[in-house]
């Protein structure tokens, strides 16, 4: 198992160095919230999809910093907001998608 966390591909330690400038990318993503810049998605499979690539980024990010951080790479306080970070977006996606299955529910429910 030890063999297995020396050997990081190169994706994971970007993914590893993105956790660790993770005040910097939260300041970011504050700003971006707050005014897009970009075209903002018009269709809700496309909100969903930036959404579902976020939560996967958070949690890979959260298992990279736990994999440093048992190297001895990362400090106890990266790992810790990197993986309580990683929770509160699958928390997130959890709620999403009970939202998403009732809202079905309830549709296929109704009388046409």
């Amino acid at each position: 198992m030890i063999e297995a966390l020396a050997s990081l591909s190169a994706f994971d330690k970007a993914v590893q160095a993105a956790a660790f400038s993770r005040a910097d990318a939260a300041a970011a993503v504050q700003k971006s919230a707050l005014a897009p810049a970009g075209p903002a998605p018009t269709d809700f499979s496309d909100i969903m999809a930036q959404f579902a690539a976020g939560v996967r980024n958070d949690l890979k990010a959260g298992e990279a910093a736990s994999i440093a951080g048992i190297q001895g790479k990362a400090s106890t306080q990266q790992v810790v907001e990197a993986v309580m970070n990683a929770e509160q977006s699958l928390q997130t996606a959890v709620a999403i998608r009970d939202k998403v299955v009732a809202a079905y529910l309830e549709l296929s429910h109704m009388a046409i």
